[in-house]
């Protein structure tokens, strides 16, 4: 045959099987407008975020087996008081099912007491060595573990590499999807036939929130059933102190930091590391946070380092003396401080 003809032929077959196959699009008509926030945002003035349109926030509660999301109970009520409709998202770190149920009951005993509108959902996107077998039997143990204790529906978050590559035919079968592709007007997808939840850019602006922000579309389907408070007895007591992790073989500092949202450098300085590229298998990494009194002291915001921040610029965008915040951090060098590292920042009565 012609191979001329033959490209010609594959191609078609590339195209319409693509076509056919990945695409798709919401599960029914009526769309919200969301966002999902966490510690990233800082400061949040809901009351401008609602009038701006939103009507759907998701929110960061936790992290791995340990770790709060320390704008978590600010965002919830913040939000809560500005009648926007509010879920919860996990960041899964687990490696196996054992870590996958430890992470479903401690993402349950975070949220325990609050009420959720939309339903809970799992954030497992950095998989490290795990074969495609071993995330989904995470997923499913994770996903499980959840509904059972909370009674409650649940919804996958992936992107759509993953959700099409990753995520298996059973999951879809069972879960809905909350899938995020940048700069299409649908996303791509292989074994689900709707999404309920469209992350369509991570580069949104809304009036109230400093800097960008994830935007998405939701359905009607992203709604619980019941959106009465977690109640779930003998669960863990979730603390906000710091979250450690053991080092496992094929760790680094970079993909670590990554995980949690800072940077490697940071976590070299408060873990006392004297070469960042040197981890050893078995070492505790801390990742320091924050307590609920920090949160309430009105003496001072919190705001948590972006990359190429400053501490001029700081200053500059809150109108605080450097010095003020080099004081109130107990900065020892004013020219080096690390994303993902949150400051407190004075509150200045200029009444």
């Amino acid at each position: 045959m012609n191979k001329k003809l033959l490209i010609l032929l594959f191609s078609v077959v590339i195209f319409f099987s693509g076509s056919c196959v990945f695409a798709f699009g919401p599960s029914s008509s009526e769309l919200h407008n969301g966002i999902d926030v966490s510690e990233w945002q800082g400061n949040i003035n809901f009351a401008e975020v609602k009038q701006s349109g939103i009507d759907i926030v998701y929110i960061k509660s936790s992290q791995g087996s340990n770790y709060v999301d320390p704008y978590f109970k600010t965002h919830y009520e913040n939000a809560k008081a500005n009648g926007l409709n509010i879920g919860f998202y996990h960041f899964v770190t687990a490696y196996t099912e054992e870590e996958a149920i430890e992470e479903a009951r401690f993402f349950v005993s975070v949220i325990n007491n609050y009420a959720s509108d939309c339903k809970l959902a799992m954030d497992f996107e950095q998989f490290g060595d795990l074969s495609v077998s071993e995330i989904n039997e995470i997923s499913t143990a994770f996903l499980d573990t959840v509904t059972s204790l909370t009674n409650k529906e649940v919804v996958i978050y992936s992107d759509a590499s993953n959700a099409r590559n990753v995520f298996g035919p059973e999951l879809a079968s069972k879960y809905h999807i909350w899938v995020a592709d940048y700069y299409v007007s649908e996303p791509s997808n292989g074994n689900w036939s709707s999404w309920i939840g469209f992350q369509y850019t991570n580069k949104g602006e809304i009036s109230g929130i400093d800097g960008y922000v994830d935007r998405d579309y939701f359905t009607n389907e992203i709604f619980l059933s019941d959106s009465s408070p977690v109640n779930v007895d003998n669960l863990p007591n979730p603390s906000t102190n710091e979250n450690c992790i053991i080092v496992q073989r094929g760790d680094t500092l970079s993909a670590i930091a990554e995980k949690y949202n800072t940077s490697y450098l940071y976590l070299a300085k408060v873990n006392n590391i004297s070469n960042p590229n040197l981890i050893y298998t078995s070492q505790k990494i801390c990742v320091p946070s924050l307590d609920d009194s920090s949160l309430n002291d009105t003496s001072h915001m919190l705001y948590v380092i972006k990359w190429g921040n400053t501490l001029n610029m700081i200053s500059k965008l809150f109108d605080v003396p450097v010095q003020d915040i080099v004081d109130l951090n107990d900065i020892s060098n004013p020219n080096l401080i690390y994303a993902g590292q949150i400051l407190r920042i004075p509150v200045i009565n200029r009444h």
